[in-house]
């Protein structure tokens, strides 16, 4: 899997509005000039919501272009070709997803919603803040696979390895 131009990589939840937008951010950053990140939901909130857009300026990514959007923005005439898709919520990953124009190769790294984190606000933003940190893990280990020479049945078992794995917590890190 050789190129020079950005890979294409979706990353998909239900309402678009936390755990795909912060993945987006992460890894436009991560994987700049070498992927090309988006994120969409099967049923858009229409807004990101406010704690995760708070997180990823407290950590200076930019958020300019961050919005809740539909995943058929990615199945149309027009729409970028893509390379990878990755469902980060459960609801997404058992929805019948579009067909995506190029077969792009596909893993599900489900994770809690912490839109739904109950507790008071800090235990709320935490949920948002653990969240950033699994997916900045999972996307570190993405970004440094050695793309060019893993055929693609090695690449999809090491892609599903990723969303299998236990993230691990800073102290066990």
């Amino acid at each position: 899997m050789t190129t020079e131009k950005p890979l294409n990589v979706l990353f998909l939840c239900t309402h678009n509005s936390a755990r795909s937008v912060i993945a987006e951010a992460i890894l436009n950053r991560l994987g700049a000039g070498r992927f090309k990140a988006c994120s969409a939901g099967s049923q858009p909130s229409g807004r990101v919501h406010p704690y995760a857009r708070e997180l990823l300026e407290k950590l200076n990514y930019d958020t300019s272009s961050l919005r809740s959007k539909s995943w058929e923005e990615f199945t149309g005439p027009g729409a970028p070709g893509l390379d990878f898709v990755f469902t980060v919520c459960d609801n997404a990953a058992n929805e019948v997803c579009p067909v995506w124009p190029g077969q792009p190769i596909s893993a599900h790294w489900g994770l809690p919603d912490p839109g739904m984190a109950e507790g008071n606000e800090s235990e709320r933003r935490f949920a948002f803040a653990d969240t950033h940190r699994m997916l900045y893990q999972r996307i570190s280990i993405f970004t440094n696979l050695p793309l060019a020479s893993l055929d693609k049945l090695s690449l999809q078992k090491r892609l599903d390895e990723i969303g299998r794995a236990a993230v691990a917590a800073p102290e066990d890190a």
